[in-house]
């Protein structure tokens, strides 16, 4: 699943590829990518101008005046931006946006997990319903180490568990909750209750430092994400313990071990990483 780099990656390269066109009509071809009336859907976004690009963790935000059309990739979700004699896969091609400009914004989704919403526009983005059990985006200035450790640190879930939860901290996936853990030197599986406030700071601190990174980066490329509009990431050359496994590691040169938390497969040094 794209992460918050990769997300920011499709919003910016769709920001500058598509400007701010007006949608003239909208298609929909598999109705359950929708949320709610697909009807209604068309009708709120129908001859609305794109006027700015938001994000919220994994979520795309496109805001459209008084309304918001809020995206969200899941697993295989893509954008196409292409004229309408190009051919396209209409398999796996389920909703096609009309713009002014004569080109088309076409959502491609071989799993369909994807999903899309239309609101009335709110200024801030939590007041949105398919926010409310979402937490603050990873760079969200009221996300601090105190926020974040009073809403942790009673809990008895692991360091891996805390970081994929997107209603603590929004935007992080197994990807770069890898490499988190690897930079604070903890192990996956520390309990986040044994966890001290200073480890809360260090936390945010590797979690931008890291995220700023892959956005640099253009995200990362492992199996099938990519930005689909002509940009490849390339933070996949820079991860440390990520699909490393037996591989050595860039600190101690002792092996990437690999195991399972919370469902996920998880990379760590056992060396570096400690758990508490």
């Amino acid at each position: 699943m794209p992460e918050l780099p990769e997300v920011q990656t499709v919003l910016d390269t769709l920001a500058y590829q598509m400007g701010n066109p007006v949608i003239e009509d909208i298609e929909i071809f598999w109705e359950n990518i929708i949320d709610g009336d697909t009807e209604n859907f068309r009708n709120q976004l129908r001859n609305h101008q794109i006027q700015g690009y938001r994000r919220l963790g994994k979520f795309l935000c496109f805001d459209c005046g008084d309304v918001m059309w809020i995206a969200h990739l899941r697993m295989e979700g893509k954008f196409y931006l292409q004229m309408p004699q190009e051919p396209y896969d209409q398999k796996h091609v389920h909703v096609i946006f009309h713009l002014n400009d004569g080109r088309e914004l076409r959502y491609h989704d071989t799993r369909k997990f994807g999903r899309m919403y239309v609101y009335a526009h709110e200024e801030d983005l939590h007041d949105y319903p398919c926010f409310q059990k979402i937490g603050f985006d990873a760079f969200d200035e009221r996300l601090t180490a105190n926020w974040l450790y009073q809403r942790l640190h009673h809990r008895n879930i692991t360091l891996k568990q805390a970081l994929l939860d997107q209603s603590v901290v929004a935007g992080v996936g197994n990807i770069y909750a890898d490499e988190i853990c690897f930079a604070l030197g903890l192990h996956p599986q520390t309990r986040v209750c044994r966890m001290r406030k200073k480890d809360f700071e260090r936390w945010i601190i590797e979690m931008r430092r890291i995220l700023n990174g892959a956005i640099r980066a253009g995200g990362t490329t492992i199996r099938s994400y990519t930005s689909s509009l002509g940009v490849d990431g390339r933070f996949q050359l820079q991860l440390r313990v990520h699909a490393k496994k037996g591989e050595r590691c860039p600190i101690c040169q002792q092996p990437i071990r690999k195991i399972v938390v919370g469902g996920r497969g998880t990379y760590y040094c056992a060396k570096c990483q400690k758990k508490r």
